[in-house]
């Protein structure tokens, strides 16, 4: 417990007394030694010297005045612009908006056409495979055994192309023809598959054709309803080390196009008679039949035997997103089958929930998914009290397993509810089956005709082929044949898809000229960011798309809650507002002003953002034509040039130059002096007012490098850096100049060197004054070796011109501190000895009481600077020298737990949803994603067991099993990988920053015997804190250590329980097709469809042995 006595604050009531009277006589009372802990004015007096010392080194070193003044005096160099948001957000949308509509062109041109083919296709039942004519995609894959031993691979008819690299891929292609990509578990011999590539090869010319008309197109690509991908230009397919689990049909652009948004109630049997494999396999069904639905739909999952109830927390409909989807698939696992079976209440159960009005919900396509075993009730009244006439709702119901049940009843419910009915006996039927219902709900889209002819674009995603972040625009495709009574097909064929890189749209925003801290973004109607700077997954080849909301992109506040509103209505806008923002390391937090500007991208469901700091609404666009010369001519070079040259460094200090795209054949490097010789090099081939060039970036680059030069001439050249124990003098600028002086500092120089992305710099230019920032040490850190390392502390501020009344910040400027030798000027500057006084010259005794100070009793007292952060900055302790950097707990728990209590900071907890970590050791029940299951007795002797297609996986993996007899050791083992690999995470981030408390403190730590003193006080013009204290007498004193590090969020936190509670705002699709009175529903179920030849089976099973024996992990299907 702290009891604190602030400076200049009204006194407490009666009850406080006491604590400040014991404060006053502990303070007064000297120690046994004759020294008593510093006054508060000698500590104020104290502070100001350290403020004395830090300002005129900076004054002095800094630069700042001298640099304003070189800036003015070239004034004839450069012009100060302007940047109008509401102009710049216009004309950005506006571009955004050309470019996605000429892939909108493409995208219903290749709808059409194949609509057309597949109308004027003859079907050929005698159709054959080396009759079809095209390129698998996966004819050269390869399945590389870990032994070094190639896969043997099925004979195939595909094409041989030859392919060459293309830089827009980022692969190698063939631009003559397509290529195809065919599941796995689908036989591509099959008479539909060989049909399905006869008509959609036409498609070919199409494409084609597009790309002639726009060179920019990436990949073109027709998903269909059977399985089949075609996509353009050819490329071999991307699989993973071992088998290829890729079905576009479960994708989700694929998904969002196919459908309209749903509202699904899933109900799972879980009655006694469900045991064994049975429940093994509607938890499988649960778990794929979830991977079906996007960020547009909404779900529930419950369980029942005589009565309902939700399998997880969520007591309504939640969004199908990744966070909730995970929740179910967790908690499916959970379910125990007991009792007797009741339909009725698991009926009842699903229809209140979607006739719950008052919840965030899909409000279209309205459905049932019951997975049971079987039995006799058909729960007539249920659908006569809720659902007919109507019929609003479909009712889908699967039988699962092998048994003996009559499955009439469940055909019933699903034809009297225009649903479907379909059969699971083993695992090989779940992804076929669990997917199907997608072409019912396919129906009234397809009778509505182009009505539902409506272009989406997608969440961003990772591209499968290699693209990086992309999103999709998705057209549905419809089946325009008519049947001999002339009624309308009511079959979707496909989804049609055109890929856009996330680079591609990066590439019409601005960036340079909105300064280091000013951004472009966009959402779409979830909410979901398109484009932010903080929009950087670390996992790639993900299944889910990449879905981080604006909210956790930044730290949310209700203004920002009431921006992302506005622009998920469409609506345009600008508010000035103050907020909250992370530093680029992520270590600390600013209060800061920004203005937003957004407006909506026309024609598609993206909403535009601009972000800008109020010194970045002015930014220098330096002119040199005039001044610049070929510098390829003999002899003639231009005067600022010839300082970013190597041989100039000795005496004008080191410079790092951004590594920016100023010229089009500029190699860029993660080397930085690389990187310069090869600008360098390019520079003396064409002059900087070439085309091929950014004038803008080169021109700027070009000035401050001439800039800066003249300030090493005029402040650093005539100074001792020694003399005022500095290792390094540095200069930072926008136009991407950072020169480190002298050139030996360069060896030790760890900052970024494009500016924008460092962090010392942006903060600077975001907070007033002199921003320390020591090396960053996290908890494990046990030191160097002092006496060989020197450990340098960055001091910068931001340099701040107004020119013709406009104000801008276009350089920060500082010093690099030896710590060392600052640690002992710190002792002196807070002590009690003057500069005349001598080390030791003071004496006293108990008889001659006088005050400790942080230099003669550093064995009593420790006296320490930390920044805004809570890192240790400075201290009076020798041993605390190896933890300057740390955060301060680490070093002295009970103390930074009084100065967190008594106010002087803040704390800010946030999540961080695009972390990486390595997988968590799995239970005995495990949730994996697809077990391992070992067949019944029951299902050995069963002979329409072993003839199914998915008996053969079975009867692999209880092979595997006999092998490894681990395997009957545990429920459930991951059937993807049997080694552990990354996976993606929430990291739970925890910053620290000042209060709005400036006052002085005195304070008791309170601990019995073992109380503290400590005095706490700013340092004004600063981000430091100095802090003086007793040091702890015993270990009763010791707090609980506030915890700074990032770390792996628990289970369940965020908690997602009470987040769907407390829904984000959010707009679904605009058009729903979810009714048409045409729509024919005698089409409404049948047994399991699964059925390729014996052959496909065995190699599959040969192929599947294999996976599960080797040591490779399975990467998951990516995203194409």
């Amino acid at each position: 417990m702290a009891m604190a006595a602030p400076t200049g604050s009204a006194a407490p009531v009666a009850p406080a007394l006491c604590g400040h009277l014991a404060l006053l006589l502990l303070l007064a009372a000297p120690a046994a030694h004759g020294y008593s802990f510093p006054q508060q004015h000698t500590m104020q007096y104290w502070a100001r010297r350290l403020e004395q010392e830090i300002d005129g080194v900076m004054r002095i070193f800094g630069g700042v005045q001298q640099l304003r003044g070189i800036y003015n005096e070239n004034r004839n160099l450069f012009e100060v612009k302007e940047n109008v948001p509401r102009k710049l957000v216009e004309k950005v949308a506006g571009d955004i908006e050309s470019l996605l509509a000429k892939k909108v062109r493409a995208l219903k041109r290749l709808a059409n056409a194949a609509e057309k083919f597949q109308k004027a296709h003859h079907w050929q039942d005698n159709i054959r495979e080396e009759d079809i004519e095209y390129y698998d995609s996966k004819a050269d894959t390869e399945y590389d055994d870990p032994d070094g031993e190639e896969i043997e691979r099925e004979k195939s008819n595909s094409l041989k192309l030859e392919f060459t690299d293309d830089a827009n891929f980022k692969t190698k292609v063939n631009y003559s023809y397509a290529a195809v990509q065919i599941p796995t578990d689908i036989y591509k011999g099959s008479t539909v598959i060989l049909n399905e590539l006869n008509w959609t090869q036409a498609l070919e010319d199409v494409f084609i054709e597009n790309r002639k008309e726009d060179p920019s197109l990436l990949w073109q690509v027709f998903g269909s309803a059977t399985g089949v991908t075609r996509y353009y230009p050819a490329t071999p397919w991307r699989a993973p080390n071992k088998i290829d689990l890729y079905d576009v049909r479960r994708r989700p652009w694929y998904i969002q196009g196919a459908s309209s948004p749903k509202d699904m109630v899933i109900i799972v049997d879980v009655s006694g008679s469900v045991s064994g494999l049975t429940l093994k396999l509607m938890k499988t069904s649960v778990y794929e039949m979830l991977d079906t639905l996007s960020d547009d739909d909404y779900v529930n999952v419950a369980s029942f035997n005589e009565k309902a109830k939700p399998v997880s927390c969520f007591k309504h409909l939640v969004q199908a997103n990744i966070r909730n989807k995970k929740v179910f698939k967790e908690d499916v696992q959970g379910m125990v089958a007991k009792g007797t079976t009741d339909y009725k209440a698991g009926f009842e159960y699903a229809f209140d929930q979607l006739q719950n009005s008052n919840i965030t919900r899909a409000n279209c396509n309205k459905m049932i998914m019951m997975f049971t075993d079987g039995g006799e009730d058909r729960v007539q009244d249920v659908f006569e009290k809720y659902n007919w006439p109507n019929k609003t709702v479909r009712v889908f119901t699967f039988s699962v397993g092998q048994h003996n049940y009559d499955v009439t009843p469940l055909q019933w419910m699903a034809c009297a509810n225009k649903g479907y009915y379909f059969e699971i006996p083993s695992i090989g039927a779940i992804r076929i089956n669990t997917q199907e219902y997608l072409d019912v709900l396919g129906r009234p889209m397809v009778l509505a005709g182009n009505r539902a002819k409506q272009v989406q674009w997608t969440n961003v995603y990772q591209d499968a082929l290699g693209l990086g972040l992309v999103v999709t625009g998705t057209l549905p495709v419809f089946n325009l044949t008519e049947d001999s009574s002339d009624r309308k097909n009511q079959l979707i064929l496909g989804v049609m898809g055109i890929d856009v890189a996330l680079n591609d749209i990066k590439r019409l925003t601005p960036r340079y000229n909105l300064g280091a801290n000013g951004y472009v973004f966009a959402i779409d109607l979830n909410g979901y960011v398109l484009l932010h700077p903080n929009l950087q997954p670390q996992i790639i080849n993900f299944r889910e798309p990449v879905t981080l909301d604006f909210l956790d992109a930044e730290l949310e506040d209700e203004n920002k809650e009431e921006i992302r509103r506005s622009m998920i209505d469409g609506n345009d806008g600008q508010r000035f507002i103050k907020t909250l923002i992370k530093s680029l390391d992520e270590q600390y937090i600013d209060e800061v002003f920004r203005t937003y500007t957004w407006a909506p991208i026309k024609s598609t469901n993206y909403s535009l953002g601009l972000v800008l700091p109020p010194y970045s609404t002015y930014y220098i666009q330096a002119n040199l034509s005039d001044q610049i010369l070929q510098v390829k001519l003999p002899n003639i070079k231009m005067k600022d040039f010839e300082y970013l040259l190597p041989n100039s460094f000795e005496s004008e200090g080191h410079v790092f130059i951004a590594p920016r795209e100023y010229c089009k054949d500029l190699d860029l490097s993660d080397n930085n002096t690389e990187f310069l010789e090869n600008f360098i090099a390019l520079m003396e081939k064409v002059t900087p007012d070439s085309k091929q060039c950014d004038n803008f970036l080169l021109h700027n680059l070009i000035l401050d490098t001439g800039i800066t030069q003249q300030l090493v001439e005029r402040v650093w050249k005539d100074q001792d850096l020694n003399t005022y124990s500095l290792l390094a003098v540095f200069a930072a600028t926008d136009g991407g100049i950072t020169r480190v002086f002298p050139n030996k500092a360069a060896d030790d120089w760890e900052e970024e060197p494009e500016p924008f992305n460092a962090s010392f710099y942006r903060r600077s230019l975001d907070n007033k004054g002199y921003i320390f920032k020591p090396p960053y040490r996290d908890a494990g850190y046990r030191g160097l070796d002092l006496e060989n390392n020197t450990i340098g502390i960055l001091v910068s501020t931001a340099v701040e011109l107004s020119i013709g009344g406009k104000t801008l910040k276009p350089a920060v400027v500082g010093v690099k501190l030896d710590l060392e030798a600052w640690a002992e000027k710190f002792k002196v500057l807070a002590s009690n000895r003057t500069d005349r006084d001598q080390l030791g010259a003071r004496r006293c005794d108990p008889s001659t009481s006088c005050e400790m100070d942080c230099e003669a009793n550093n064995k009593d007292l420790i006296c320490v600077l930390i920044d805004d952060g809570g890192f240790l900055v400075l201290s009076n302790q020798e041993d605390h020298w190896y933890q300057v950097g740390k955060f301060f707990s680490e070093v002295d728990a009970n103390l930074m737990s009084a100065l967190y209590n008594n106010s002087f900071y803040t704390r800010k907890e946030s999540y961080d949803f695009q972390s990486v970590c390595a997988p968590e050791a799995q239970s005995n029940t495990g949730a994996a994603p697809r077990g391992v299951f070992v067949p019944t007795v029951a299902d050995l002797l069963n002979l329409a067991w072993w003839t199914s297609a998915a008996a053969w996986s079975l009867f692999q993996q209880f092979l595997y099993g006999l092998t490894y007899s681990s395997w009957f050791q545990t429920e459930e083992v991951a059937g993807d990988s049997m080694e552990a690999r990354e996976t993606s995470c929430i990291m739970k981030q925890t910053q620290y920053y000042f209060s709005t408390v400036n006052a002085t403190y005195n304070a008791i730590i309170d601990c019995g015997n073992c109380s503290r003193l400590f005095h706490a006080q700013r340092l004004a013009n600063t981000n430091l804190l100095f802090v003086v204290a007793d040091k702890p007498l015993c270990s009763q004193c010791e707090s609980v250590k506030l915890l700074q590090a990032e770390v792996r969020a628990p289970p369940r936190d965020p908690n997602q329980c009470e987040l769907v509670d407390r829904p984000r705002y959010r707009k679904g699709p605009h058009i729903c097709f979810d009714y048409n009175a045409t729509e024919d529903t005698s089409d409404c179920g049948r047994g399991a469809s699964f059925a390729p030849s014996l052959g496909v089976l065995l190699s599959l099973q040969l192929l599947l042995l294999y996976s599960s024996a080797s040591r490779h992990p399975l990467p998951p299907a990516a995203c194409l």
